[in-house]
């Protein structure tokens, strides 16, 4: 049997976050072994056959010179968007073959420092950019306008903010650059996002899940949807799915067994008591943008996880490995030790063992399915050595994962 193009590769992801601060698309690096020879025709048509029109845009980034020369020569006009590192433009063939590619009608991006944008010459072969920053532009970025006499800020000259509007930004570890870069400076999209920062802005307030999700089960109950709507809607944000789980395991309920999953809660709770309980917590529910895609790459994280390790397993066992990934980085959330907010819930011993000791049956998944959020390919590399992880399947999951999230498409 002939190999599959998924088997020669390493792929990795980045979301790529809107103004609103939703998901705009998704950055999938591509790496391939030194010695391996790849079909990128077959990889791009693998793309298109697992993508349909709801699936998020896709910026491909490929890791090494070769991979990129064979996406430049086989990309059919319509294939994903191509980056182009800034350092390999200095080689004559490659800038050849992007020239070549963008008279083909191929979309491409320039990847580069903001202080060192491109010539003319080699800007018009690029339809966007994803755009890093130098100290000395951050700074000058988020420097204030300054202010006319009696008080009132004058208008800055142009060359003030070196931010460009309409392009990617990235490696942006800052709330307030990253708020200069969407909502002043008008960029497409942010690759990544700056959570320890957001979080830290925040550390003196606790917690609280989304106003929206909370408001989106309220009227799934209202509307008497199924239980696995309740319970996908609930498992889309991991404060709401702790506290739920918190309080039906709490003295007030009594009830006489402890509830280890989201759906057991939502069958011994019933609708009624669930709306009423959803009420209280409506009034203090967060409305902050920028947590936003905090609490979605958990949930991606945990959709991965739950798509690396199904193997024809039960759905109790599916729903557990799902709440395992969710509730893996509870801790950046509510700012004590895991272990600790674990513990007050009887869950499986599985959940503690990967999440906190880093072992037993799920820790593979859990492990990989972070290694996923990067460009480390040696790092997935050894991880499917040492879990016995087969890559096309890792890469299949991987992909089927991304290809089924909601984007933004305004």
């Amino acid at each position: 049997m002939v190999q599959s193009v998924l088997g020669r590769l390493i792929l990795g992801y980045r979301p790529l976050w809107s103004r609103a601060r939703k998901l705009a698309g998704i950055q999938l690096y591509v790496h391939s072994d030194a010695s391996a020879m790849v079909d990128t025709a077959h990889l791009l048509r693998t793309l298109q056959e697992l993508w349909t029109a709801s699936s998020p845009p896709v910026l491909l980034s490929p890791q090494n010179h070769q991979l990129l020369c064979d996406m430049l020569d086989n990309a059919p006009r319509g294939a994903p968007w191509i980056e182009v590192r800034d350092g390999w433009l200095s080689d004559s063939a490659l800038f050849a073959r992007v020239k070549a590619a963008h008279q083909r009608g191929l979309k491409l991006v320039w990847r580069g420092e903001l202080g060192r944008l491109p010539e003319p010459e080699v800007a018009q072969c690029f339809d966007n950019s994803l755009l890093s920053l130098r100290p000395e532009d951050a700074v000058a970025a988020l420097k204030p306008p300054p202010v006319r006499a009696g008080g009132a800020p004058a208008q800055p000259p142009r060359t003030a903010n070196p931010l460009l509007a309409g392009q990617m930004y990235e490696n942006i570890e800052s709330r307030a650059l990253m708020e200069q870069c969407l909502d002043h400076a008008g960029a497409l999209a942010l690759a990544g996002w700056p959570a320890e920062d957001v979080l830290y802005s925040l550390r003196h307030q606790p917690q609280q899940p989304s106003h929206a999700v909370i408001f989106k089960l309220m009227k799934a109950i209202d509307a008497e949807q199924s239980l696995e709507t309740f319970e996908d809607i609930l498992g889309q944000d991991p404060i709401l799915a702790y506290r739920f789980m918190v309080y039906t395991n709490s003295a007030a309920l009594g009830l006489r067994t402890g509830i280890d999953s989201l759906r057991r809660g939502l069958v011994m709770m019933g609708y009624g008591s669930i709306g009423r309980w959803l009420s209280d917590q409506l009034p203090h529910a967060s409305n902050d943008p920028n947590m936003q895609p905090v609490r979605e790459s958990m949930v991606m994280r945990a959709r991965l996880m739950a798509q690396l390790l199904d193997a024809g397993i039960e759905n109790d066992l599916r729903r557990e490995i799902y709440l395992c990934g969710l509730l893996s980085q509870l801790d950046e959330l509510l700012g004590e030790p895991l272990g600790a907010i674990l513990r007050r819930l009887p869950l499986s011993e599985r959940i503690y063992d990967a999440t906190v000791l880093r072992t037993g049956p799920y820790a593979g998944g859990l492990q990989m399915a972070t290694a996923l959020e990067t460009d480390d390919a040696s790092a997935i590399r050894h991880l499917c050595e040492t879990h016995e992880m087969d890559r096309e399947e890792v890469n299949r999951a991987l992909l089927r994962v991304l290809s089924d999230l909601d984007v933004d498409r305004k």
